[in-house]
Order: C-alpha cells, then structure tokens, then sequence
C-alpha cells in the first residue's frame, strides 16, 4: 500500500477545496455519508466511539490520503473525522466520484485499494489488542513517523490512539527516552534507534508477520 501516497493528486481539479481551522469536524460517526474527503495539507484524526461510549483515536491520515470512503453511496460514516491543525482539504460527491472514474479508469483502483487499506488499519488494531502496551506503543510510533516524518503528539492523544492510559505512555516514553531509543521534545518523539525499536515492536506475545506493509512511505 506504499503507493497510496498522493495517488488521488491528479484529479483534485475536480473537487472541492476546502480550508478548515483545527479541531473543525469534518464529518461524525453515524452521519448519512455524502461523499469523501483528501487531506492536501494539515492533520485529521480518525476516531471510533464504541457502543460503551468510549472513543478511541484510530488513525491519524496523512498528507496525501483519502479518508471518509466508507461515506459513499450514502453509506453511514463509520468513524468521525477532525482537524488537528489548519488544513486544506478536497470534498468528492458521489456523483464527482462517478465522473472521475469514468473520465479516468484507474482512479476506481486506487479509491478501492485506499478503502481495503482503511479495513487493514482496522484488522492492525484488532490484532494489537491483547499484545503488551510497549509493543502497541512501539508499532504505532514506527507508523506515524514513518507516514509522517517527526509526528507532533501529546502524550495524551497518543495514550488514546493505543487505547492506554496517559500514565502508562509516560512511562514508558520516558524509558525509552533513558535507554535512548527516542528524544523528547515539546510535543515531538523522535526515534533514535528505529532498528531497537522495531526490536521490541517484534518481541510481544503477539507475532504478526510483514507488519511495514501496513506502513505508507513518505
């Protein structure tokens, strides 16, 4: 799924830019879908609230990425989409999507191959759920550096991406920091030894094989 990355580029001529402020809503679970979304520039997380009412950041899109596909055909958005700085974004109705596809074939590949990777983020998070925190902490910090380079983070929003509590991932961010495989910086991680970290994503009770493939380049 490397090549996803500004696949849908070429055809942002035929969407709707939109320039939003952080923490702007782009869509809510539950919501009648009308259409889906390409972030161009800025930051969207992805969250999940659960039947319980608990709401769990699942994904951080990156510059480049469909998000919000699920939304099509008037489909129910499975998730909720927000801003987290300002960010410039392009809207794609059904109709729009329609017209893109049949204008250019290859564009209904790559919709279709960003939306089974959206359903391979799900299966990554199932997958994590009973392995050790530090494992899930290690995989998800390769993941967002390596989709987005230094990731500015809090250790709040990070402890709610991998479903922990703020104690736990401080914790173990500041061993980390002590066994000097990451820098700590305002609200930047930084890895320093990606090869020892990768270790330690590798070495839980859970073994998954090929894990970087879930991983988009830069």
């Amino acid at each position: 799924m490397k090549n996803l990355r500004y696949a849908w580029g070429p055809f942002l001529t035929y969407g709707q830019k939109m320039e939003m402020k952080e923490n702007s809503v782009v869509y809510h679970q539950g919501e009648e879908g009308n259409g889906f979304f390409y972030l161009c520039k800025g930051g969207i997380k992805i969250t999940l609230l659960s039947q319980e009412g608990v709401e769990r950041t699942v994904n951080y899109v990156p510059e480049g990425m469909l998000f919000g596909e699920h939304g099509v055909k008037k489909e129910s958005y499975l998730t909720s989409a927000l801003t987290t700085i300002p960010s410039v974004i392009y809207y794609f109705s059904d109709e729009t999507l329609e017209r893109v596809c049949k204008e250019h074939p290859e564009a209904a590949c790559i919709f279709t191959n960003s939306l089974i990777y959206k359903f391979r983020i799900l299966a990554e998070i199932i997958s994590f759920l009973n392995s050790p925190v530090e494992q899930q902490m290690a995989h998800f910090l390769l993941k967002l550096i390596s989709e987005n380079d230094n990731f500015s983070i809090d250790q709040t929003s990070f402890a709610r991406y991998i479903g922990s509590s703020r104690i736990t991932v401080n914790k173990i961010l500041n061993k980390w920091k002590n066994q000097k495989l990451i820098h700590l910086s305002n609200r930047t991680i930084d890895i320093l030894d990606i090869n020892r970290l990768k270790d330690l994503r590798d070495s839980g009770a859970v073994h998954l094989s090929n894990l970087d493939v879930l991983m988009l380049s830069i």
